[in-house]
């Protein structure tokens, strides 16, 4: 999971699909998204999912870019969470669901929304969880299968609201939920065709927030689900949520998805003066934290101290691993030794928030300003494309049979 690779078909480099900045070119389709979401698209045969949140009495405030603020945005009153389904070739809308309309809950960062998780799928059931607004199961034609409510769940950061951005992880018959409220924060999985709770795990003293999604690895002889955390990243037991292993040392607002690559565990986060880089042995147990000044142990095969990402999740792609930072700066190492190859900057109004993805070659990164920059999959810094989308983009594209697909502040674009 979360890998952000999708080769086999050629991508295309540069585009245009911002018509106040020129003419208008490889874009297949535009469609509108109500609301305001960072939900990611996700694709399944010939059709897309997305999710949003619409502010009923009008425009939802987004503030993009790099700054320190941390209070809420001022939009607690009612919303309506839906769920769209496209058609993949035609950006047509096949349907729609209205999943629950009320007051938020909880609040959101001015940077957040109040849909910014990312809906998952086995091809048979839909799933959507949008923290304190429920958990949600849907055939894929739309039809509510059924639903459980967890409760007000209060992603924060000193009390501060930031809203909630943890998507479910799906393995076989159980979905996995983390669900890190400082006051209760917890990991539990689920029953895929009824929602039955199976297990729950307390993560207090192991975790007291955290943004990212968690990861369903098997190794071959167990499932781990990790979880990216503070003041621990911790792996658990798919069967039973018993803790497997964990890792200190890491950043205060842990953000990026764990993921693996050529058989290694990948965790990154930053803020608090700290932004490691960690590539896990899946065979981990206990407590496998560095000693001060260690960078590998019989767990870990490397680390890098400072070369971690805020929000956005790397990606590994042909030997190495790319990381792009809210600060607009772009970092790459050689995935097997964890040597730097390179450390550049995007340019000004770089802040990335989207997670990179790779295919045919390249490295697309999205950045919150609606750019997106198209780097050559090679050890030394080489821009292919810079391409105006025309909206702010905060969400992870997709990609499809060498089609790109953008979901922005506004629309749902695919680059063809």
């Amino acid at each position: 999971g979360a890998q952000g690779i999708a080769d086999g078909y050629p991508t295309r480099a540069a585009w245009n699909a911002d018509a106040s900045a020129g003419k208008v070119s490889g874009v297949l389709w535009r469609a509108e998204i109500p609301g305001l979401g960072h939900s990611s698209p996700i694709i399944w045969g010939d059709r897309i999912y997305v999710g949003t949140a619409v502010r009923l009495s009008g425009k939802a405030p987004l503030r993009i870019g790099y700054y320190g603020d941390v209070k809420p945005a001022q939009d607690n009153d009612e919303q309506k969470w839906m769920i769209l389904c496209f058609d993949k070739k035609s950006g047509k809308k096949r349907w729609e669901r209205v999943i629950r309309t009320s007051k938020p809950l909880t609040e959101r960062h001015e940077k957040s929304t109040h849909a910014n998780t990312t809906l998952i799928t086995d091809g048979h059931r839909l799933i959507a969880f949008f923290g304190s607004e429920g958990l949600y199961c849907f055939d894929l034609d739309g039809k509510l299968l059924w639903t459980k409510d967890l409760g007000v769940i209060n992603n924060s950061w000193h009390g501060i609201g930031w809203g909630y951005s943890s998507s479910p992880a799906l393995y076989r018959d159980r979905i996995v939920l983390l669900c890190d409220d400082p006051k209760n924060p917890f990991v539990a999985a689920f029953n895929l065709s009824d929602g039955k709770e199976l297990w729950r795990t307390s993560r207090k003293g192991a975790s007291e927030g955290s943004w990212g999604s968690p990861l369903i690895f098997n190794d071959g002889a167990r499932t781990q689900v990790v979880t990216n955390g503070w003041p621990y990243v911790v792996s658990y037991d798919l069967e039973n949520g018993k803790e497997l292993w964990r890792l200190r040392g890491g950043g205060d607002i842990p953000i990026p998805t764990p993921f693996v690559a050529d058989g290694l565990i990948v965790v990154s986060n930053a803020h608090g003066g700290k932004a490691p880089l960690f590539a896990i042995r899946p065979t981990a147990k206990g407590d496998i934290s560095l000693s001060e000044g260690a960078t590998s142990n019989e767990s870990i095969v490397w680390s890098v101290p400072n070369g971690g990402s805020y929000i956005s999740t790397p990606v590994v792609y042909a030997g190495y691993i790319y990381l792009a930072n809210h600060n607009g700066v772009l970092r790459c190492f050689d995935f097997k030794t964890g040597s730097k190859m390179y450390e550049e900057r995007l340019g000004q109004d770089s802040s990335c928030s989207a997670s990179l993805v790779a295919a045919d070659g390249k490295v697309y990164c999205a950045v919150e300003q609606g750019v997106v920059h198209v780097i050559k999959a090679v050890p030394k810094m080489e821009v292919l494309a810079k391409n105006e989308l025309g909206e702010p983009c905060l969400a992870t594209p997709a990609i499809s049979q060498g089609v790109l697909y953008f979901r922005t502040s506004g629309s749902l674009i695919a680059i063809g």
